[in-house]
């Protein structure tokens, strides 16, 4: 398991059952170390169970965004009720790290399977990650993240573009 996974992994246990933040580890992998987004995503038998994330960075690095999104997506993803004590065998963990998006002004410049989107129209924003099932076009893409940020169909939005390092 990578660094990065076990460390989502060690998160949420330690929260959920000693409801407990854990440390940032001594020794920081290089990836630990940098300064960027992080989404983390939780899945229960292949179901979705919990995806919290910052498409820019809130902490001082990657290892302490780790395990203040892990927490998150465990807890007050508003989706889902927070993942409880015996369901932690079952869980499976995936680490996004997020490049800084870029603003495109034309959708040809986007691949749902290569960038993931932000969408934006004043203070409503909506982003969607990457290669995820079901998602196959840009307009299917576009379409669910201004629904997620309650940008109407029609309505003009500024996008932006980002990659991830996908850890599972």
């Amino acid at each position: 398991m990578h660094a990065l996974v076990e460390l989502a992994m060690r998160s949420v246990e330690e929260y959920v059952r000693h409801r407990k933040t854990p440390r940032l580890p001594r020794d920081l992998t290089p990836e630990m170390k940098e300064r960027l987004g992080v989404f983390i995503c939780i899945k229960k038998r292949g179901e979705l169970r919990g995806c919290i994330g910052t498409y820019q960075p809130c902490c001082e690095n990657v290892g302490s965004e780790i395990i203040r999104n892990a927490v998150a997506a465990a807890s007050q993803d508003p989706r889902f009720l927070p993942v409880a004590e015996e369901e932690l065998p079952e869980l499976e963990y995936s680490v996004d790290l997020l490049t800084a998006p870029e603003k495109v002004d034309d959708p040809r410049d986007l691949d749902p399977k290569k960038f993931g989107v932000i969408v934006s129209c004043g203070s409503r924003r909506g982003l969607l990650l990457p290669d995820l099932e079901g998602v196959d076009t840009v307009e299917d893409q576009i379409r669910i993240a201004k629904m997620k940020a309650g940008i109407a169909p029609g309505e003009e939005a500024v996008i932006s573009r980002f990659r991830v390092r996908r850890y599972t």
